[in-house]
């Protein structure tokens, strides 16, 4: 499962919590301003909580620009060490939207979101539920509806639930055929963060690349 790493640019955006971000795929990056003393307790325990998965980009300097010129180059770095990462810029600065345009034409997958919470998996999007038998719930059958996380996810666990197909037996197969019953135009971070939600609920077990499952009954 691809690494999201979101990148929080809190002297612009002061994001409290985290809670959308506690997948093991996130790795979140909180750059801070020399004035940016004092932090919202519910964000110092959660980065705490996250281990190795949560770092501080402190500034020395102030000047014009100066986080916008950190976090591109933290972000560039880490583009260069993991060039299948999904990254999100948390910030309402548009000054950010030509970096990202410069990244989607090299390949690299880059967002900026005002907050966590407007972040491209996390938003609800129009898909088509996957065809099932007829014992399946009546309304897995409807047509395309708009969708919460929560729809998409559940629909993910249906269709594994009710497939006749062999399960897939790779991470990276149950990433792509996941993709391709939610719908393709769905983000690749959107899929990531259900296959996450299937792990965290018991349903699915990821041990490197390889995939068993802990389905209930259809």
């Amino acid at each position: 499962m691809r690494t999201n790493y979101v990148l929080i640019d809190f002297e612009n955006v002061h994001v409290k919590s985290l809670d959308l971000l506690k997948g093991e795929h996130f790795h979140v990056i909180v750059f801070l301003g020399p004035k940016n003393t004092k932090l919202p307790v519910d964000l110092v325990l959660a980065m705490q909580a996250f281990g190795e998965r949560a770092e501080y980009v402190l500034l020395e300097a102030s000047g014009a620009n100066a986080l916008d010129f950190h976090l591109a180059f933290h972000l560039g770095r880490l583009a260069t060490a993991d060039p299948t990462g999904l990254f999100h810029i948390i910030s309402k600065d548009t000054g950010f939207d030509p970096l990202i345009v410069h990244l989607k034409s090299r390949k690299v997958f880059a967002a900026r979101s005002e907050s966590v919470e407007e972040m491209p998996c996390f938003q609800a999007a129009v898909v088509t539920p996957p065809a099932v038998p007829a014992k399946a719930p009546a309304h897995a059958g409807a047509s395309a509806t708009q969708s919460s996380f929560e729809e998409l996810w559940r629909l993910a666990l249906e269709h594994l639930v009710t497939s006749t197909a062999s399960k897939p037996a790779k991470a990276s197969t149950l990433h792509s055929t996941l993709h391709a019953k939610l719908g393709k135009t769905l983000p690749a971070s959107t899929i990531d963060v259900v296959c996450s939600e299937l792990v965290k609920r018991g349903y699915v077990k990821v041990n490197g690349n390889k995939v068993t499952y802990a389905l209930p009954s259809a």
